[in-house]
């Protein structure tokens, strides 16, 4: 993998996100959402990968009690297959202990069997079914969980 950065995500990067956000997903966040997240939610820590100044992924999480919630996470489709969604899920499950969480969750769709082997490869367990959880098509999400 080539060397990246991993740093908190600014205001001046949501651009780049969005970009990112429109390309993977079917319901995008909007660059308003971002910037809410960043500028007014304190339970919100996000986090982006640079090779060579571009973002080529990021992440983002809640920390509510001892429990971190993965908001989302998304890999630019050109640098897919590169390792930097397991780089940058190890950083956050890192800095998630690091702020006193004892447990990580997050959702995916129950069709993505690429991102649930990943997570599972990290050490996350499937534990539910929320149905209809997806807005576009109603697809199911798969909730998992890690102990830290």
């Amino acid at each position: 993998m080539e060397s990246c950065i991993i740093r908190g995500m600014k205001l001046s990067d949501i651009n780049q996100v969005a970009k990112i956000e429109e390309a993977c997903f079917a319901v995008p966040w909007t660059k308003a959402a971002f910037e809410k997240e960043i500028r007014s939610n304190l339970l919100a820590k996000y986090y982006v990968v640079l090779i060579d100044d571009k973002i080529v992924a990021y992440g983002g999480m809640w920390l509510i009690m001892e429990e971190a919630h993965v908001t989302n996470i998304a890999v630019d489709p050109l640098e897919q297959g590169k390792g930097f969604g397991r780089r940058l899920t190890e950083e956050m499950i890192e800095e998630a202990k690091a702020m006193g969480a004892l447990k990580i969750t997050l959702e995916v769709r129950k069709n993505n069997v690429v991102a649930q082997n990943l997570y599972k490869s990290l050490g996350f367990l499937p534990c539910g079914i929320r149905p209809g959880y997806y807005s576009d098509n109603g697809e199911d999400a798969i909730i998992m969980w890690k102990d830290l």
